[in-house]
């Protein structure tokens, strides 16, 4: 099987993110930057994949090139090669999902594998809108999947709100990963070394049939209001229930 997998570079969650005063990004110095953490699950999926029925995982990514960072990663932990879509504007959803359904047709696949989401803007768009690009069918948020070579079809349990769901499908298809699908591997020290020759073909923004406008524009980007300090109640249990009641009704409006 060729497997493509999707791969996203994000500020570590535990960054402390300061919007520049322009309001149209981030600053980005001192950041540290990271897989997507649902694009690990992808990858690794994608490597056990190939592990059991053989062939080919492919790593496409887009951004600019401190992208490599997380490329080579992906390459350490498995992955037999890449594919760089270079640009360094910033890039919205619609538009790269059509940047990496081109590269996905020019490579040719069996299965595209993506994380359910990214951790920096929560959209959870760029998945569907490959499929829908390609023409393929989907199944998103999985915490299960099972490939059968000899149909040819995919049999995936997707996480719902209080339950979960089986789907079956055919392949070419595009599958979103959820947390619980797997665990990530760790890279060795000697898959590092040897993600360092590993093949990295790069592609110009510039080059793809894309849109002329972009679908989504941000006009500016602001910190969430800062929230109100907390109103600690202590004492005899009596008037400290008769004070809540009374901060619900006259400062919380909910009673």
């Amino acid at each position: 099987m060729k497997i493509l997998v999707t791969v996203k570079q994000v500020p570590d969650t535990a960054t402390k993110i300061q919007i520049r005063a322009d309001g149209q990004g981030i600053h980005e110095e001192g950041i540290k930057w990271v897989i997507n953490p649902y694009d690990e699950f992808a990858i690794e999926e994608a490597l056990r994949i190939k592990e059991k029925h053989g062939g080919e995982v492919v790593v496409l990514a887009l951004g600019p090139s401190r992208v490599e960072e997380a490329v080579r990663q992906s390459l350490a932990m498995g992955a037999d090669r890449a594919v760089i879509v270079t640009t360094e504007g910033s890039v919205e959803p619609a538009t790269a999902a059509h940047a990496l359904a081109a590269i996905c047709q020019q490579e040719g696949f069996d299965l595209i594998i993506t994380g359910k989401q990214a951790v920096d803007d929560d959209s959870a768009q760029v998945g569907p809108m490959i499929a829908a690009g390609l023409g393929l069918p989907q199944v998103t948020v999985v915490i299960h999947l099972e490939v059968d070579e000899a149909s040819k079809r995919l049999r995936a349990e997707r996480e719902l709100e209080g339950a979960s769901e089986i789907v079956e499908l055919p392949y070419p298809a595009v599958v979103t990963a959820q947390r619980g699908l797997n665990e990530p591997r760790y890279p060795t020290l000697p898959n590092i070394m040897k993600a360092k020759k590993k093949e990295v073909r790069r592609v110009t923004l510039e080059s793809l049939s894309l849109p002329a406008q972009p679908w989504v524009t941000v006009n500016r980007l602001f910190e969430p209001p800062t929230r109100p300090e907390p109103t600690i109640l202590s004492g005899d249990p009596a008037e400290t229930a008769k004070e809540l009641v009374r901060l619900l009704h006259n400062q919380a409006k909910v009673l």
